[in-house]
């Protein structure tokens, strides 16, 4: 298997010693201690949280740290419902992510429903 260029520089950042977020990015995450989250680990959480709420350096910072690539690879496995209406729009513009992976419903909701 042949690596693409984004591969390569995904690998090369997961690799780097520095795997905080910069300070711009503790407005999007007030929730959670910020200085434990790290961009490879928690790339998910990143990921979603500045799509959904961050601006256009945000945005930039993530193009640059994770690839288009490999962001449009992550985005696609991440149910379409992490996402606000508006920014999926957007992301499917930006990143053209024609699919997003299926959300199931709880055993519960499909248990209920078939009584």
């Amino acid at each position: 298997m042949r690596l693409g260029k984004d591969d390569i520089i995904l690998y090369m950042a997961e690799k780097a010693t520095n795997q905080k977020l910069p300070s711009f990015f503790k407005p999007l995450f007030w929730g959670y201690d910020f200085n434990s989250i790290d961009s490879a680990r928690n790339k998910n959480l990143i990921i979603v949280n500045t799509l959904n709420y961050g601006d256009l350096k945000q945005w930039r910072w993530l193009i640059k740290r994770y690839g288009r690539n490999n962001l449009k690879k992550i985005i696609s496995l991440i149910p379409k419902s992490e996402f606000r209406k508006d920014v999926v729009k957007l992301i499917e513009l930006l990143f053209d992510v024609k699919e997003f992976k299926y959300a199931s419903r709880s055993s519960k909701i499909r248990a209920e429903k078939n009584i």
